[in-house]
């Protein structure tokens, strides 16, 4: 399967019998979803874990123009937030779960807005957080909503530990607006979730910010996708 970066959580991963678009709100910088759209390989899904604007664009709505196979698989709160009717998607909540023949997809919790999404296809197990993560604001924030904000994201994960212990993929912030502590949500996951692959998210265009997780991810078992721009792919 291919991977490629677009922007902040947004990801393409492109297999033999579908495409998956998580979390758009813009291209990359040598556009490659515009100019891969109409031959992104088998079916066509969209996946947005909230409404939140750097999470869903909804100008996605209209790639059913140039995809006519394309299925919406959106959390609810983006049909109450967004203003989008429910013949448009399939919305879902926390404990839901949508397959068909190429895809089954389970909505994990957030420790902020929406869901996460554990994605099976041809064989691989993916995950994409949305706005899971351990938000603490440590330098900002008193001890008990410190020991709030860990406690609600442990939790998060222990019900995806329920799940499976080990995904081929996985999708999570690693974002530096959180302070000098900005990478503990992300090794708590990899220490509680095997990924084989971490793809680091939500960190807008702080690539050495966000690369500098790759150390402890490796020293975890992970192999990590360290990208220097928009558009970069990786095959697994």
């Amino acid at each position: 399967m291919k991977l490629t970066y677009i922007y902040h959580s947004g990801y393409v991963t492109e297999g033999e019998r579908c495409t998956v678009v998580t979390d758009y709100y813009r291209d990359s910088d040598d556009e490659y979803v515009r100019r891969s759209l109409p031959s992104f390989p088998g079916k066509l899904y969209v996946l947005s874990s909230h409404w939140h604007p750097d999470h869903f664009n909804k100008a996605v709505l209209d790639w059913k123009n140039i995809r006519p196979d394309t299925q919406y698989i959106l959390s609810q709160d983006i049909l109450e937030n967004r203003h989008i009717s429910p013949k448009d998607t399939s919305a879902l909540i926390k404990g839901d779960t949508w397959q068909d023949e190429n895809l089954t997809v389970k909505a994990f919790g957030s420790t902020d807005v929406g869901i996460s999404f554990l994605i099976e296809t041809e064989g691989k197990k993916i995950f994409h957080a949305g706005d899971l993560n351990n938000w603490h604001w440590e330098e900002e924030s008193t001890p008990e909503e410190i020991q709030t904000a860990e406690r609600d994201f442990l939790k998060e994960i222990d019900d995806l530990r329920k799940e499976t212990v080990r995904v081929d993929l996985a999708m999570f912030p690693v974002d530096c607006r959180l302070g000098k502590n900005y990478m503990r949500g992300a090794e708590q996951f990899v220490d509680r979730i095997h990924a084989g692959i971490f793809a680091p998210m939500h960190f807008g265009e702080k690539y050495k910010e966000a690369n500098a997780f790759k150390p402890y991810a490796e020293k975890s078992g992970c192999k990590f996708a360290a990208w220097t721009k928009t558009g970069e792919s990786l095959i697994f």
